[in-house]
């Protein structure tokens, strides 16, 4: 590329560690920050390229043909700085696994247009997807009769997560039975996905369905993935601590596809800390206006009058990647300025004809509390209202028994038992205690039981299992 500054640096062993760009810019006398690049090749070298402007400013609009999965299980949603196409897996045709995903963002970073760009993709690749849109269905509007399940409240999604956990259990039944420990596409069952847009309202501290919610992902990203049912989560960049706890996102991630667009401090340091982001790798801040240089004005000189306007939006790393620190920008995906109405650009890229699939059928995912919840609400609205019934059931006075927490594990622990650590997760979520279970008092608890004769001892799986039966 013409007027494009590039430097080869040799880099001590193990690589460079950390590095300070504003420094890097002042030494190569470059005022506008975002034009130097700074990436680390395999080995011990380094590249930086001096642009004459940010090379991610000029990104063009997406295309249905971006949008359609290729042979691969990919699709293309952006670029990266050098030219290269960002791409987005869908699907892995080597070990037939659905994904798992998540799409962090601050206020403003051009999250719902991504999740827009995957829901677009979905459809005209055959996909089906279930969806829960959490901004009271404002964040993607133009979802609406594109997928085959829509939710807009916390309770809706808690009913759509248990049929999608059903629907992968039915599947491993079935597979089983045919002596298969893949998913082949379309044989019989389609590649589906839950999406969950805006997940910190389901997930964060204090909300109402927080636990059972954190389990149900968690289940979805450990077996659904190989039985072709995916999970897709996207939420504010804050911490993973506010998304269902760190334990529960941590692992599931690791192997997924996970973008980060313009972040938070307290995000960038647990995603380095969970082992999401290289120990030592440095990312580029991704600045809310890009080209803009902080410099004293003279006497009447003017500004620019849009010196000040946010012109980031789009712009990510996609970090579990072979190029986790090189910055990219997703393709324009919808009309520029806003609508007063449903986007006739976005619409147009899902195109014409129904979703794939059928919806999931939300009453029958409902428990007998919640439907006593239901017939005692006098909204009218049922589902449809703003879950004032799942909130009165997920308040309502917990049952009798089992009371004691002894008698809680024994009636969750399954026949293959369960780690130390989803047996947490399901006390929080067996609806007994509005407290959550202290690590030392569960394995003070657990002793016991092994002491009483209600637990066998550990059998060095790490797993905790119940006695056999008789």
């Amino acid at each position: 590329m013409p007027d494009v500054r590039e430097y080869v640096l040799r880099t001590p062993p193990g690589g460079v560690k950390r590095y300070d760009h504003e420094a890097l810019c002042d030494l190569l006398e470059v005022e506008d920050y975002s034009r130097v690049i700074f990436e680390q090749g395999v080995g011990r070298e380094a590249i930086v390229r001096v642009y004459p402007a940010n090379p991610l400013m000029g990104v063009r609009s997406v295309t249905r043909d971006d949008l359609v999965m290729d042979a691969r299980g990919r699709i293309q949603l952006g670029t990266y700085f050098d030219g290269s196409p960002l791409r987005f897996r869908l699907f892995d045709p080597k070990t037939g696994n659905a994904q798992r995903g998540a799409v962090f963002g601050t206020t403003g970073a051009g999250k719902s247009r991504l999740v827009q760009a995957i829901l677009v993709a979905c459809k005209n690749s055959g996909i089906v997807v279930h969806l829960a849109d959490l901004k009271h269905g404002q964040s993607v509007p133009e979802a609406t009769g594109q997928v085959a399940t829509r939710v807009t409240t916390q309770y809706e999604a808690i009913l759509m997560l248990r049929g999608l956990v059903a629907e992968a259990e039915r599947r491993m039944a079935a597979y089983a039975k045919m002596g298969r420990s893949g998913f082949v596409i379309g044989a019989p069952d389609p590649l589906t996905y839950g999406i969950i847009d805006e997940a910190n309202r389901l997930l964060e501290k204090g909300a109402l369905f927080r636990a059972e919610a954190a389990l149900l992902i968690k289940e979805l990203g450990r077996t659904g993935r190989s039985v072709g049912v995916g999970i897709i989560i996207a939420a504010q960049a804050g911490h993973l601590d506010e998304l269902g706890g760190s334990d529960t996102l941590r692992g599931m991630l690791k192997e997924g596809e996970v973008i980060l667009l313009r972040w938070s401090s307290a995000m960038m340091q647990q995603l380095v800390s969970d082992g999401l982001l290289p120990r030592g790798e440095a990312l580029q801040p991704i600045p809310k206006v890009v080209g803009q240089i902080c410099k004293i004005r003279r006497y009447n000189e003017q500004r620019a009058d849009d010196e000040d306007d946010v012109n980031s939006q789009g712009m990510l790393y996609h970090l579990t990647s072979v190029r986790p620190t090189s910055m990219a920008r997703t393709h324009v995906v919808g009309s520029v300025e806003p609508c007063t109405g449903y986007d006739p650009v976005i619409l147009d890229l899902y195109g014409p004809g129904t979703p794939p699939g059928e919806p999931i059928d939300l009453m029958r995912y409902v428990t007998e509390q919640e439907l006593k919840a239901l017939a005692d609400s006098d909204d009218g609205q049922g589902l449809a209202g703003p879950a004032a019934a799942g909130a009165a059931a997920a308040t309502a006075a917990p049952p009798a028994a089992p009371r004691s927490l002894a008698e809680r594990i024994l009636a969750i622990l399954p026949p293959e038992g369960m780690t130390a650590p989803d047996l947490m997760v399901a006390l929080d979520a067996d609806g007994c205690s509005t407290k959550p279970v202290r690590r030392g008092t569960l394995n003070t608890t657990l002793s016991t039981m092994r002491s009483q004769g209600k637990l066998p001892r550990p059998d060095g799986t790490g797993r905790i299992v119940p006695l056999p039966a008789d």
